[in-house]
């Protein structure tokens, strides 16, 4: 352990070490351009003005007014030409240095809300290019992890939330059971039903977390298949009208399709997505004389398929937050319904990591319009270039 240690100590010194003469060259070469920016600035107009004394001397000397002409006419010409380059080197080279310096102590300090204004068409132009770049990106990944702190803290606290509350309920019937507080084999039963209820709320949490997971981290795998939609969307939507019409619900599917076209899918994922919002239209639209209308067309590169109802609709300052995680629009009826507050989101994720998009409308009182559109098949697409 010994050795390990001072192996490990004995690396650490030697990072120090390099640290610090990185910043001993660094600051020596900084002192340097420093007291050369000095020189170009200050000790350039002492130099003028000793030779202006040396032609005022020689001028006194000699007494040759041609010849100090000519002499002055010449340094004045060089001094000129002289000053002219220093003053494009102050403005293209030396204040562009001392500017990006500068933000590079900015950065340092975490301030990323720095930007330097150049316009030079140089190397020293195109390393500030790049700074401003990099600058951008520190930016966007430091504004980037603030907003995956705030949504861990949310995530974490609606979890906790989400599950309490049924452990909470799982608990309390458990204790009554061992307590023997149920009088009657019925009620026994109807606390069991609930124990059970709560474990399958629990256990979709749980998967739909998982997925949720996988989703957000870009490390879902998705089996795709070039797929003919029409049979895809028809078989899909035979399923559905089973299992709606046993609820006693109007279901109805419109293939308006001019042709076959091909998609490349996962179709269990996509299943699931469409199912997420079929679900949520069962969940909460109206308990008696549900209506849910689905449509399938083509818009320009895409197949669109358009899911109506006939509930009680979205107000319209809650459609922006409808695919956000663990977002209810009736919360209080949210328990009794089963939802997790990840269908919508999950159905979104989904859909994206397909190449495609999702779209809400709605009104109060006039039912909600999911729309999810998936890419043509690019050689379907080609080999049907008027469609």
């Amino acid at each position: 352990m010994k050795s390990v240690k001072s192996g490990a100590e004995s690396q650490k010194g030697r990072g120090e070490k390099v640290r610090h003469r990185h910043f001993f060259h660094h600051h020596r070469n900084h002192r340097d351009f420093h007291q050369f920016h000095k020189y170009f600035r200050w000790v350039r107009p002492g130099v003028i003005l000793f030779n202006l004394l040396f032609l005022y001397v020689l001028f006194s000397w000699v007494g040759n007014t041609a010849i100090l002409l000519l002499l002055v006419a010449f340094i004045a010409v060089k001094e000129v030409i002289h000053l002219f380059f220093l003053r494009r080197l102050e403005r293209r080279l030396f204040a562009p240095v001392q500017e990006l310096d500068q933000g590079v102590k900015e950065i340092a300090k975490g301030n990323y809300d720095v930007s330097i204004d150049c316009d030079i068409p140089n190397e020293i132009g195109a390393l500030i290019v790049s700074f401003n770049e990099m600058a951008r990106k520190l930016r966007e990944g430091e504004k980037l992890k603030q907003e995956y702190e705030e949504n861990r803290k949310t995530l974490i606290a609606n979890i906790s939330h989400d599950i309490k509350t049924p452990i909470t309920a799982i608990q309390g019937h458990v204790e009554a059971l061992l307590e023997g507080v149920p009088d009657s084999p019925e009620r026994a039963e109807k606390y069991l039903k609930t124990i059970h209820r709560n474990t399958i709320y629990i256990n979709k949490l749980i998967d739909d977390l998982f997925l949720f997971s996988q989703l957000d981290l870009g490390k879902l795998a998705l089996h795709r298949q070039t797929l003919s939609i029409r049979p895809f969307m028809q078989d899909l939507m035979e399923e559905f009208k089973f299992e709606l019409e046993e609820r006693q619900c109007a279901f109805t599917f419109n293939d308006r399709l001019a042709q076959e076209h091909h998609v490349s899918i996962d179709g269990k994922r996509i299943n699931q997505a469409v199912r997420n919002i079929i679900g949520n239209a069962v969940k909460y639209g109206p308990e008696r004389d549900l209506a849910i209308t689905v449509e399938l067309y083509q818009e320009g590169d895409f197949i669109c398929l358009s899911i109506q109802d006939n509930g009680p609709g979205i107000p319209s300052e809650k459609l922006a937050f409808v695919f956000d995680r663990f977002y209810r629009i009736d919360r209080a009826r949210t328990k009794d319904l089963g939802s997790t507050g990840l269908g919508l989101a999950i159905a979104k994720e989904l859909i994206e990591a397909h190449g495609g998009a999702i779209s809400l409308s709605s009104k109060e009182n006039e039912g909600a319009r999911f729309i999810i559109a998936l890419p043509v098949e690019r050689s379907d697409h080609e080999a049907n270039p008027d469609h």
